[in-house]
């Protein structure tokens, strides 16, 4: 074992002349990916169809089969994409319905498996077009697990299937039921957001999934008055479950202190890059912890550094890895970039010099 870096390697990979410790990061972690569901590589698409999630579902549905998504060509740039801005660890969702089966899942795996065992990737089985409102969505999702899905996921329940207590309570029983996570998009605002979260709460902790359960997106939290969130996030602290945030310019951000405060972990996430329902997307998980901080009005060094912990190597249990750190023995993710500080890596997002997972060099 390499002692400096901490991992199994011969010969050991070595940074460039003249790098110091300050040029140095964790692996970028992103916690809510859509790696299945880009066009990336293919001609410029158009957006088009009805906006809003039912409307980009619809569109989605109707153009995937035209562009062979998912295909293994489509996920392995989009890893390499990501790979490429210094991200070591991943969680992504991967669409599951009547449609599809579980082909999409097979592609994401097949795309990971070039990487070996440096990339760390978990798995979501995500029922994008609704749980309940669907036959035979409930036994997808049963199908994936078995298969060895790590999270199996769910989207708004009031508003997609118009069932929030049939739709949680299903998609937490089978996640009990088979030992995996539960990761659920909820896009939806204010106190129906906030009703659905105390539902998932409280299943989570009659199921006995206390820390095994997160809400991406979670708009709810950052549109309630502050007596209501506080006590909401206290009750989602102490049943361990996390949020997650692609940092949305259009809406308010998650408030990074009080979800410090009630023990709440965040972690970052691109969502979809290039997909049909936006031509944006760099891959760049650096960047949207940019867009978080600064649509934030972060701008103190101690609540800076704090955004590129969570970036890095605070989020790695996302993945299912322990919180990844610069220290002898832990796991060799490693970005090299020159900054001066973490703090000017975050607000100036350089590229990536080299990135170092699992100890294999992977850029530079």
């Amino acid at each position: 074992m390499n002692r400096e870096l901490g991992y199994h390697a011969s010969p050991a990979p070595r940074a460039p002349p003249g790098w110091r410790d300050d040029n140095a990061l964790p692996g970028l972690v992103n916690t809510h990916a859509h790696v299945d569901k880009s066009w990336w590589g293919l001609p410029w698409q158009s957006y088009g169809g009805e906006g809003g999630t039912e409307g980009r579902i619809r569109h989605e549905r109707a153009r995937r089969d035209e562009l062979g998504i998912p295909s293994l060509g489509i996920t392995q740039r989009v890893l390499t994409e990501l790979v490429r801005h210094g991200t070591t660890a991943i969680r992504t969702h991967v669409d599951v319905d009547p449609g599809l089966g579980l082909r999409g899942i097979e592609v994401v795996r097949e795309a990971v498996a070039d990487y070996g065992d440096a990339l760390t990737v978990e798995v979501v089985a995500f029922p994008q077009d609704g749980v309940l409102r669907r036959p035979g969505v409930l036994e997808l999702l049963a199908d994936a697990a078995r298969a060895g899905a790590d999270h199996l996921g769910g989207l708004d329940p009031a508003t997609i299937d118009r069932d929030p207590v049939g739709q949680i309570d299903a998609v937490l029983a089978l996640a009990a039921e088979h030992g995996v996570g539960v990761d659920i998009h909820l896009h939806d605002p204010a106190e129906l957001g906030a009703f659905q979260i105390e539902l998932i709460v409280d299943r989570a902790e009659a199921l006995g999934l206390v820390g095994r359960v997160n809400i991406a997106h979670g708009f709810a939290v950052s549109q309630l008055d502050p007596a209501r969130r506080r006590d909401l996030l206290a009750r989602m602290g102490e049943l361990g479950v996390t949020m997650t945030t692609v940092a949305p310019l259009r809406l308010p951000q998650l408030p990074l202190a009080e979800l410090d405060a009630a023990g709440v972990r965040l972690g970052f996430g691109t969502g979809g890059i290039r997909d049909l329902w936006s031509p944006y997307g760099t891959g760049d998980l650096l960047g949207i912890a940019w867009q978080y901080a600064r649509a934030s009005g972060i701008v103190r060094d101690d609540d800076l550094r704090r955004v590129v912990d969570l970036a890095t190597g605070a989020a790695t249990p996302f993945a299912g890895l322990p919180e990844g750190r610069l220290v002898v023995g832990a796991r060799a993710d490693i970005v090299l970039l020159d900054a001066e500080n973490a703090m000017d890596a975050l607000v100036r997002t350089p590229p990536r010099d080299a990135v170092i997972a699992g100890g294999r060099r992977l850029v530079g």
